[in-house]
């Protein structure tokens, strides 16, 4: 029998998880007979009673579900990361435990695997989100297909199959401030894409806060892109180009009297446009230097509370 894994990163979802173990048991008739489920439900520091939520679809499949608690709020990515490290399948899925990702589209997906696909990524070709949110989401997988992976299906992804050998090899990466599951695509295996709408939210409220967004977009560039430091060299080349430019009409000017005195004006807005260019350049080394320092102290991405 093939084994899957189903990897559920869960956060505040007191609410959910009831209608999402109903779901997810309900789905598992839509696969063949030769297939066994496992759960791997990780509690990413929720402050309510999904914990508590969890322990009860646990009693209730003991043999299926698996329930791995965090010590505290580490992130969705990381802990993703920590649901492969203690998965078990022969492939694993990924999906949110709000239900704005079907789970009827697993057998899909796992009909790609048996057929020797080892990755199959669900993207999102639309979503019912609100307006500012969806805004965000399409440029972020837009700037992140530019620069960054140009690899990455259209619309991005969070629902995901893949096998067995590309879990071991992203938990052996144990890599720190990325998602995860780009390392997926990074890893360059071949992939199916299926496209889906994704639903609007039914039940909860999401914590999807936006610093949790411009932390993964920042995190998301200087994980799989240099482009932030090839900016820095192309704009300090302008300036400097500019500069040199500028210098040769000063002295000119002041050669052949056409200019007595250097406005003042003129004098502060080269020193702010080149202050300010100068802190930014600062501010994304810092980014980098920050990460590699990160790395250097070897703590781990999550810290594991309890496994049941």
């Amino acid at each position: 029998m093939a084994k899957i894994s189903i990897i559920i990163p869960c956060y505040y979802n007191e609410q959910n998880i009831p209608v999402t173990a109903r779901e997810l048991i309900a789905n598992e008739s839509l696969f063949a007979s030769d297939i066994e489920f496992e759960y791997v439900m990780v509690d990413d520091g929720s402050k309510d009673k999904t914990f508590e939520a969890l322990k009860v679809f646990k009693a209730q499949y003991p043999n299926k579900v698996k329930l791995v608690k965090l010590s505290g709020n580490f992130g969705s990515y990381n802990a993703i990361q920590a649901g492969m490290k203690y998965a078990t399948g022969d492939c694993n899925i990924v999906i949110a435990a709000d239900l704005q990702d079907p789970p009827e589209l697993m057998v899909k997906m796992v009909e790609y695997w048996k057929q020797g696909i080892k990755l199959v990524l669900a993207n999102r070709e639309d979503r019912e989100d609100p307006f500012l949110s969806k805004l965000f989401a399409n440029y972020y997988q837009k700037l992140i297909r530019k620069y960054a992976l140009p690899n990455l299906p259209e619309g991005g992804f969070d629902f995901c199959l893949f096998d067995k050998q590309l879990r071991e090899q992203v938990v052996a990466l144990e890599e720190k401030n990325t998602n995860s599951l780009y390392l997926l695509v990074w890893l360059k295996y071949d992939y199916i894409s299926i496209a889906y709408k994704r639903k609007e939210r039914a039940i909860g409220k999401s914590r999807w806060t936006v610093k949790k967004k411009i932390q993964l977009f920042i995190d998301s560039f200087i994980s799989f892109s240099y482009t932030p430091l090839r900016f820095i060299t192309t704009a300090g080349l302008l300036l400097g180009l500019g500069s040199f430019i500028y210098a040769i009409y000063v002295l000119w000017a002041k050669l052949t009297g056409h200019v007595d005195v250097q406005g003042w004006s003129a004098l502060m807005v080269v020193f702010l446009l080149v202050s300010s260019f100068q802190m930014i350049a600062i501010g994304i080394i810092g980014e980098y230097l920050w990460r590699n320092l990160e790395a250097s102290r070897k703590r781990p991405p999550y810290i594991v509370d309890e496994v049941i």
